[in-house]
């Protein structure tokens, strides 16, 4: 798994996570800093599996939808569209404006898949783990990677 952090990532990361970005980039098997525009991941010849972007600013959103690749995270973005790979964002804002909506649109119209963070009740979360968890496998299903983070709904009488 290749990690690229943004700045705005960072700060997201220590504010509100209390965690050091240094932190996370020793759990990925590569890590990019976001300014190296010549780092493999910016290259359509380097093949991946797909790409997420958790979460995604709207400013990210935004700049994805409008083609611009000015950073290492735009650029491998822009790769997967051109590349038709699976691409997906994660939004962060809430509540969502009406230009946002027209950005996701845009995402959504090129093959993106737009997975907003809403909390799951049908698994009866118990802590903000089990949410984290739930986000986290809705994301790897999306990418095709075999996990065990969440039961997906087994039906019943309604």
């Amino acid at each position: 798994m290749a990690l690229v952090v943004s700045d705005g990532a960072k700060a997201v990361l220590r504010e509100e996570c209390g965690i050091d970005p240094s932190t996370l980039a020793a759990k990925a098997t590569r890590s990019f800093d976001d300014h190296d525009l010549a780092a493999p991941i910016a290259s359509g010849s380097v093949p991946t599996r797909g790409m997420a972007i958790v979460p995604a600013s709207m400013n990210t959103v935004a700049k994805i939808a409008l083609g611009l690749g000015d950073s290492l995270l735009l650029r491998a973005a822009q790769v997967h569209l051109k590349e038709r790979r699976p691409l997906v964002i994660v939004p962060r804002e809430t509540p969502i404006s009406a230009v946002h909506l027209r950005h996701l649109a845009t995402l959504a119209e090129l093959g993106v898949v737009v997975l907003p963070a809403s909390p799951p009740y049908y698994t009866h979360p118990t802590s903000v783990q089990d949410q984290t968890d739930y986000l986290a496998g809705k994301v790897l299903d999306q990418l095709g990677v075999a996990h065990t983070l969440y039961k997906g709904w087994k039906g019943g009488s309604v």
